[in-house]
């Protein structure tokens, strides 16, 4: 997100908010009924709607140029309409073939003060409170799958963060982001489930994976806070964080990734003993590439010399490989 994004998205997240309240307004007629109050129902019966002309004269008439903001055609979607009734924190959902992930991702509130009326009695640092509560807010020892309070995941996608950020606990069962370890196990596994979907409350987007690793979880212990680097905008800043990612890579997954590029990346525990982590980053599909279709995916050009039919599964070696590989050695 550009520095000129910066200094009017608190603008453009109140359009949205009004933007979205005054969609909500006119399609609730489509909606399951709200519980309100008698009183209220009867003051709605009898008081003329305004027409969709008198709400767009709220806004001002360039309102879009100026603070560039602009979600879905249709707004926000259904699902995003019915979780947001259940918890203001929702902010899209996240899948990954092949795993356990399929969750609902909340935005983790930031810092609370204590006592607070929505977050409970005591106070939280920034990215804590869903480390211990269910997406409904409740006291659950397993958390649940958030988005770096620090990420912008708005409608707009020139003004989301370049790397959106997503924690989950790796758990022994499997759930929440313990299957993913699957990739840390065997890195082949790349080749059977490459792909990861997130969609936020206006639409869905599509990743395919490029790296996962391990790396320290301390700001005393590396130099790569990959927690702390949401905003990614200058090519130095997206150079770094791609490369230490390809420096630690588990595979050389062949994907290409620029400057540009939309990325996400999924964090877990992995030790406690030195607080390391193991995270997998994506980045967003390009025009042109098939999710689902491995093939469709551009690759580096220096892995184009090694593998000319693009991405692809290593065929199991065949005792003649084994005997040509003694050979050389």
């Amino acid at each position: 997100m550009n520095n000129k994004t910066k200094a009017v998205s608190a603008i453009a997240a109140v359009m949205a908010a009004m933007g979205i309240g005054i969609y909500a307004f006119l399609s609730n007629k489509n909606d399951e009924p709200s519980v309100i109050s008698t009183e209220t129902e009867t003051a709605a019966e009898t008081t003329a709607e305004p027409t969709t002309e008198e709400y767009h004269d709220i806004l001002p008439k360039n309102w879009a140029e100026m603070y560039r903001y602009s979600a879905s055609d249709m707004g926000m979607t259904q699902k995003a309409r019915e979780w947001n009734r259940r918890n203001k924190d929702y902010i899209g959902w996240l899948r990954m073939d092949g795993t356990y992930v399929d969750y609902p991702v909340m935005m983790d509130p930031g810092e609370t003060e204590e006592g607070d009326p929505i977050y409970g009695p005591e106070a939280r640092v920034p990215n804590s409170y869903y480390l211990d509560h269910a997406w409904d807010r409740s006291y659950f020892r397993d958390g649940a799958i958030y988005m770096d309070c620090n990420d912008n995941f708005s409608g707009a996608d020139a003004d989301q963060s370049e790397n959106l950020v997503i924690y989950g606990h790796n758990m022994a069962n499997g759930t929440m982001f313990g299957s993913i370890r699957r990739y840390r196990q065997d890195p082949s596994y790349f080749y059977d489930s490459p792909f990861i979907e997130l969609s936020n409350r206006y639409k869905d987007y599509k990743y395919v994976i490029f790296a996962f690793l391990i790396t320290p979880g301390s700001y005393n212990a590396t130099d790569f806070v990959y927690w702390n680097m949401e905003e990614l905008d200058t090519k130095e800043d997206f150079d770094f964080y791609v490369d230490h990612c390809k420096a630690k890579w588990l595979l050389d997954t062949g994907v290409d990734v620029e400057y540009g590029d939309q990325l996400i990346t999924l964090s877990t525990c992995y030790a406690d003993y030195d607080n390391s982590r193991f995270i997998i980053v994506g980045r967003r599909l390009r025009e042109g590439e098939v999710y689902g279709d491995l093939s469709t995916i551009q690759c580096r050009e220096d892995y184009k010399k090694d593998h000319p039919n693009g991405i692809e599964k290593p065929k199991p070696k065949t005792e003649e490989d084994n005997e040509k590989d003694e050979a050389s050695e």
